[in-house]
C-alpha cells in the first residue's frame, strides 16, 4: 500500500503574509477556511497545507523541519521566491527560508505530476 501526505498543519504568526506567499509564488489556492477571526484563523490550501494563525508564535520550534513542495516550473517558482528576499539555504538554490524561519525545498515534478496529485479526492 502506498501513502502520501494529505496535509501538514503549520503554526504561523502572520497568516495573511503566508497566504499571499503560497498563492503568488507557488500558486496554491485556498481550499477551505474555518471562518474564525484572529487569533484562531485556519486555512487549508490545495496541495496539502494547513496554516494555523498563532499570534504568539515567535520561532520555528514545534513547526516542522521543512516543506517539500513539488512544482511544474521550479525555475519560475525560485525566481518569484527570491524576488521576495527569502534566504537561500546551504542545501542548494532550491532550498530557502521564509522570514519567520519556515524552510522550503522546491522540487521539479515530472510532466502532469502536480495535476495528477491535485485530482486526488482524499475524502472518497
Amino acid at each position: 500500500m502506498s501513502s502520501y501526505l494529505e496535509h501538514m498543519a503549520l503554526r504561523v504568526k502572520d497568516l495573511n503574509w503566508h497566504l499571499k506567499f503560497f498563492k503568488e509564488v507557488l500558486e496554491m489556492d485556498v481550499r477551505m477556511t474555518n471562518e474564525k477571526e484572529s487569533p484562531n484563523r485556519q486555512v487549508w490550501l490545495y496541495g496539502g497545507l494547513q496554516l494555523i494563525e498563532d499570534l504568539s508564535f515567535n520561532g520555528v520550534e514545534g513547526r516542522c523541519a521543512h516543506l517539500g513542495i513539488m512544482t511544474e516550473n521550479q525555475e519560475a517558482v525560485l525566481e518569484k521566491a527570491y524576488a521576495r528576499n527569502v534566504k537561500e539555504l546551504p542545501q542548494g538554490h532550491n532550498w530557502f527560508q521564509l522570514p519567520d524561519g519556515l524552510c522550503i525545498e522546491v522540487i521539479q515534478v515530472k510532466k502532469d505530476g502536480v495535476q495528477k496529485y491535485l485530482d486526488i479526492d482524499p475524502w472518497l
